[in-house]
């Protein structure tokens, strides 16, 4: 049996500022134009034959509710005027019949 296997992904980012760390979660998703959405963390793996979209184009295939796989780093401080960051890197191998 063949599990699911995306062929398309897209990037995005959100920032959220609260001094409640749920609240400024969900600001952060809201910015990144995915709060509307059902999210299940996956690992990192960039699947074969992946294309990468725009942001827009992606948003634009989904649907409020609906569950969607997605790589999430977050991180959040109560420390007032503290900067802090949060990525995701990606490796996107020459050969595209490879996995990154």
């Amino acid at each position: 049996m063949k599990g699911f296997v995306p062929n398309k992904v897209f990037l995005t980012k959100g920032v959220g500022r609260h001094r409640e760390k749920l609240q400024s979660f969900e600001m952060a998703l809201r910015d990144a134009r995915i709060a509307q959405y059902n999210l299940v963390r996956v690992s990192s793996i960039f699947p074969p034959r992946c294309q990468i979209i725009p942001r827009e184009k992606g948003i634009k295939q989904l649907h409020a509710g609906e569950v969607v796989f997605c790589v999430l780093y977050d991180n959040a401080t109560d420390e007032p005027h503290r900067l802090v960051a949060a990525s995701v890197g990606l490796a996107i191998p020459k050969n595209h019949d490879h996995h990154g």
